[in-house]
């Protein structure tokens, strides 16, 4: 007898057509009924789990046993008279038509019942989520709604919203996972610049996994109702991309494809991904839209490998803040150029490239960043409308030259051609903000926090800007929820730092922040410059407040002390430390020492805020006061407080330290009195006042005593 005809005898073909019809009929009405009873989403799944997992045991069982009159037996026990075999098969046939008949009501049911009323409630949502984003509160429940809150939140959540995951790196080399997360950007900028979707940004989804449990959760933390997840594997020349289009509110498949392509070819995936992805989402294109999605960035295949690996790169020093990440992205982008000269949007990011670096970590000279100006003239003179281009030259104006005015009109068009891109958003925030309006700047960074709920950037910009306002308590909140999304954000602890110390004087609380200690940054707060917090740095600060003179220098004993840079920061910094603490005839020598090195510097660099700042406070140390408060007040000519009301404040007050140091007290409150009336929480507030050593000088002025009497009852209230 063949195996064939003793499946066929045994009736195992019979059972795994049973078993295979009624899994399938019981996983489709799991999938629907569960959810109405607020079953945990990982319930079908294992549903699913355990009928595959029986679907072999199953066979071997109907192998190896038989049914008959006397019960279940081994099929080599039973004798021929005794099977009924044929009676058995028979009634599996009965048994496998029924469950067929119900698997077609079930179907007949969903579309035509369950479904319409699936989409009515769908179709209902939006404008619930339309007030909810107008009202702007980055505190609202959608931004960190918990498993408790994700299926009310989901309910809110825009219809045309969507989220693009990591893709993940399936390829042997995991050096390829630039390649991966190029692909998943390149797709999420195109997807971006469609008006009619609402799209979270890479700052916010790159903190999760490519295939997340909990899609309802997810979904819910990051404002979307559709997830994008992917996966990418390179080998040689060829390239297999996987997509698939998720209902983040009911877990369920809306759409998937795979692309095998050639590297010479890959460029089409991007667009052919993003444009299925808005028909789906039934998204309406205008002309310019749909041309946008349809275009490529460049044809040749090596040129766009290096650009991948700029992009990389670049997400790596923007996190870093380190020169030398910058400096490898760099490389990438010209290497790219190289091989195609018409490649515009190399040209767009090379350019923000350096100015990134240019304003966090090293400045740019005139003639560098005359060169990047003609990057972006490229890139335009190329592709008059690509967004990248006209964000670049927005920041050009804001980063390079403080030409606000012009940076907005660029961050406004950008905005126009790529409604959901982030970086111009922010930037008209943040010009606002350098432009002493407030509300709007408030607004502005709402909108990127609606698009970007998990950027913990953006949050911390809006947390500072309630600081500036004095807001303490709330600013402290988003601090707080910003280290909650990503604990290793040195900004982020500088910022719950400082909030702290100057708009409470919570030390204790302070300390708490302080471990695992911040990184030093000595190059990114010499940048800021002005206020001595920034010279003495946010790592020793905290004890300078608490008068603790010696352990603040001793925490400069472990400062890094690799640059130039580092070393002549850390020695005018306990320069200051000795100053504050009354100390300054035992570092005589030291300032002599230093004096000739910081002329020198300033020199060639007149303008250097940083260099200004520690040339004051040598001078102070001298007893030369006029020349230092020439000093100080230079760096406020340099960066004026009427041109800029966010970083001008730290070169006015820094003015008003040196003054009330070098025998100007009068200078020194009128100065105070200014910036205490004026939104400047960042630098000056009541608590600082009262407590820091660095207004000792003034404690015994009875007009400093009465200027913080006035301003105290108006300060923030207790956490």
């Amino acid at each position: 007898m063949s195996f064939l005809t003793e499946l066929k005898r045994r009736n195992v073909l019979r059972m795994a057509g049973l078993y295979l019809v009624g899994a399938w009929l019981i996983t489709q009405v799991a999938s629907t009924v569960l959810p109405m009873f607020g079953a945990p989403d990982w319930l079908p799944r294992s549903i699913v789990i355990l009928l595959l997992i029986g679907f072999v045991p199953t066979l071997i069982f109907s192998w190896i046993y038989e049914l008959t009159p006397e019960g279940i037996r081994r099929d080599a026990d039973v004798t021929p008279e005794q099977s009924i075999a044929p009676q058995t098969a028979r009634r599996m046939d009965r048994m496998i038509m029924a469950v067929l008949i119900c698997a077609l009501v079930y179907f007949g049911i969903d579309k035509f019942v369950l479904a319409p009323q699936r989409e009515a409630q769908r179709n209902a949502s939006p404008s619930a989520s339309a007030a909810q984003e107008k009202a702007g509160s980055p505190d609202a429940a959608q931004r960190n709604p918990g498993p408790a809150g994700s299926a009310a939140v989901a309910a809110t959540l825009p219809e045309k919203s969507i989220a693009v995951l990591p893709f993940e790196n399936l390829s042997d080399d995991k050096a390829n996972a630039y390649f991966a997360e190029g692909m998943q950007d390149e797709i999420l900028t195109r997807l971006a610049g469609i008006a009619d979707l609402k799209v979270i940004s890479r700052t916010s989804t790159k903190r999760y996994e490519s295939r997340p449990d909990n899609l309802k959760i997810v979904g819910a933390e990051l404002g979307a109702a559709r997830i994008l997840e992917g996966s990418v594997q390179k080998s040689g020349d060829s390239v297999r991309v996987n997509v698939q289009l998720i209902d983040a509110r009911s877990d369920t498949h809306l759409w998937a494809q795979t692309f095998d392509r050639k590297l010479e070819n890959v460029f089409a995936v991007e667009s052919e991904v993003a444009q299925q992805i808005a028909d789906v989402l039934k998204a309406q294109l205008s002309p310019r839209e749909t041309q946008a999605l349809a275009q490529a960035p460049t044809r040749n295949a090596e040129a766009y490998d290096h650009f991948l690996r700029a992009e990389f790169e670049w997400h790596r020093a923007f996190e870093t803040a380190d020169a030398a990440d910058y400096a490898a992205a760099d490389d990438e982008y010209r290497k790219a150029i190289a091989l195609d000269a018409d490649f515009a949007l190399a040209f767009a990011r090379r350019a923000y490239n350096l100015l990134s670096r240019h304003w966090a970590v090293q400045r740019l000279g005139p003639a560098e960043l005359a060169q990047v100006k003609g990057w972006i003239d490229r890139a335009l003179a190329l592709a008059p409308d690509l967004p990248d281009a006209h964000a670049a030259l927005g920041y050009y104006n804001y980063w390079g030259l403080r030409h606000y005015s012009e940076a907005t009109a660029e961050f406004e068009r950008t905005v126009q051609l790529a409604p959901n891109n982030t970086d111009a958003l922010a930037g008209i925030g943040y010009v606002d903000r350098r432009l002493g309006r407030w509300a709007e700047a408030l607004a502005s960074l709402q909108r990127v926090i609606a698009i970007s709920p998990r950027d913990n950037l953006n949050i911390d910009e809006y947390g500072t800007t309630l600081v500036i306002l004095r807001r303490y308590a709330e600013g402290d909140a988003l601090f707080v929820r910003s280290r909650e999304i990503s604990t290793d954000n040195a900004n982020g602890q500088d910022l719950l730092m400082r909030g702290r110390l100057f708009g409470f004087g919570d030390v204790a609380g302070v300390r708490k922040i302080l471990d695992p200690l911040p990184p030093w940054r000595i190059e990114y707060n010499s940048i800021l410059a002005g206020d001595l917090y920034f010279l003495v740095n946010p790592r020793a600060y905290p004890d300078l407040f608490e008068r603790r003179f010696d352990a603040a220098l001793q925490q400069w004993a472990s400062a890094p002390h690799d640059t130039d840079e580092q070393r002549l920061t850390g020695r005018v910094a306990r320069v200051a430390i000795q100053v504050i603490a009354g100390r300054q005839t035992s570092m005589q020598s030291e300032c002599t020492a230093l004096e000739p090195l910081l002329h020198a510097q300033l020199q060639q660099k007149p303008d250097s805020l940083s260099l200004l700042q520690q040339a004051s406070w040598v001078q102070v140390c001298q007893g030369r006061n006029a020349e230092a408060i020439a000093a100080a007040r230079r760096a406020t000519e340099v960066l004026p407080l009427a041109s800029d009301q966010y970083f001008g404040v730290y070169q006015a007050e820094g003015l008003a330290e040196i003054c009330a140091h070098a025998g100007a007290p009068d200078e020194a409150i009128k100065l105070l009195g200014q910036l205490l009336s004026i939104p400047a929480g960042q630098s000056v507030s009541v608590e600082r006042l009262r407590r820091d050593p660095l207004w000792d000088p003034l404690r015994k002025d009875p007009r400093f005593d009465a200027l913080i009497a006035r301003y105290a009852s108006g300060r923030e209230g207790a956490r």
